[in-house]
């Protein structure tokens, strides 16, 4: 009987807020340790991110502003994320500077995918809570539903797990109601 062991993870590479803006390669850091993006996400991904970014703007452009990934929240030296849809009211519009996000947006969406699954749903969420994002939303293209969390007494609450045939309407951004339907279009080319 053969009892080799199991081969080692590689550890976690420590990274500095410094490298970040250098290196051509997206990752993000989350906690001071780095979360590479292996993949470029699938169509369907794309195709959900492009009507939630529809239905936001059509819904709040003019109360605020509505941003795609990629782009870098800066939570704090240690944990600059990529969220993929970031929802910024109008009196809040003061921490985009330099190019970037220095600060809490309102409202967060991820949209998970194989590669980033696990970590949108536990680790993102926890950091996301921790810093005081209002409302945070996860939306899964497998079974078309969106997990809709909202602050509470500094904790997330599972306010709401919505199906394409629902309308979602914001706890915290009194122009935010969409119709999942527009969300999650019938032909997802998998």
């Amino acid at each position: 009987m053969n009892r080799s062991k199991p081969p080692e993870r590689p550890a976690k590479v420590k990274e500095q807020q410094d490298n970040y803006s250098l290196i051509d390669e997206r990752y993000e850091i989350i906690g001071g340790e780095r979360y590479d993006f292996l993949s470029s996400p699938k169509y369907a991904h794309h195709k959900i991110l492009t009507n939630f970014h529809l239905a936001f703007h059509s819904a709040c452009c003019q109360e605020g502003e509505v941003l795609l990934a990629p782009m870098d929240v800066h939570f704090d030296e240690d944990n600059i994320m990529q969220p993929d849809v970031i929802y910024i009211s109008r009196e809040r519009l003061d921490i985009i500077r330099d190019g970037f996000i220095f600060g809490v947006p309102d409202l967060l969406v991820e949209i998970l995918s194989d590669s980033t699954g696990r970590r949108d749903k536990i680790i993102k969420k926890k950091q996301y809570e921790h810093f005081g994002v209002k409302e945070y939303w996860l939306a899964d293209p497998q079974y078309r539903t969106v997990d809709q969390f909202v602050l509470r007494e500094g904790r997330y609450e599972l306010a709401a797990t919505l199906s394409e045939s629902d309308t979602l309407v914001s706890a915290t951004v009194p122009c935010l109601t969409i119709d999942l339907s527009v969300i999650f279009p019938a032909d997802m080319r998998q």
